[in-house]
């Protein structure tokens, strides 16, 4: 079985979050779930759910994941010794991208993706900022040179989307597929070959 650490921060985009998560809970995946409080706050105001109830209702769902408290420092996932599959932060803050690219662990989900990079594991960020400017930038940059999977959520036209889902599927089905998922989610590019 797969197990994965999912980070929600505080910036616009929950429902990236959201559909990752019932994406990974229908393959029976181990989840280990870490939100932010503003990325708490951010999701009840973007999806307009309880946070205490969508959490509920995950867990009548798959009983395979575990909410970590932000502060808890002492949770498995913050240690080098905790093996897993990867780990996605998604929607992804600026000031958490920022905080990873300065090696400052001051929260679990830092700590957890400062151990996804010094043990070379599979980390992905979600940034959900525009325009990026020279800071976010740099940031991203030397996350990408420590082989972070850096994945915006910018829509490819070609799949020719109808709806916020059609959008949203696409984002998630490359994230699936950087985690080696595979999925249908999006259609993939035929050239006429």
């Amino acid at each position: 079985m797969k197990k994965y650490i999912v980070g929600i921060t505080g910036a616009s985009g929950s429902i990236y979050g959201v559909r990752l998560l019932e994406e990974l809970i229908k393959r029976e995946c181990e989840i280990y779930l870490i939100v932010t409080d503003n990325g708490k706050k951010v999701l009840e105001y973007e999806m307009e759910y309880d946070f205490n109830q969508w959490i509920e209702n995950l867990n009548t769902k798959n009983s395979k994941i575990k909410i970590c408290n932000i502060n808890n420092m002492f949770s498995a996932v913050a240690s080098g010794s905790f093996k897993t599959d990867g780990m996605i932060i998604v929607p992804c803050s600026m000031s958490t991208i920022a905080k990873l690219s300065g090696g400052i662990s001051d929260s679990l989900i830092i700590r957890a993706g400062d151990v996804m990079i010094k043990e070379k594991r599979k980390l992905i960020v979600v940034p959900r900022e525009t325009p990026f400017n020279s800071i976010h930038l740099k940031n991203m940059l030397i996350l990408s040179e420590l082989n972070v999977n850096i994945i915006p959520p910018m829509p490819a036209f070609y799949q020719k989307p109808k709806t916020i889902d059609d959008i949203v599927n696409g984002t998630v089905g490359r994230i699936l597929e950087c985690l080696g998922i595979e999925n249908e989610l999006y259609y993939h590019w035929q050239s006429g070959i």
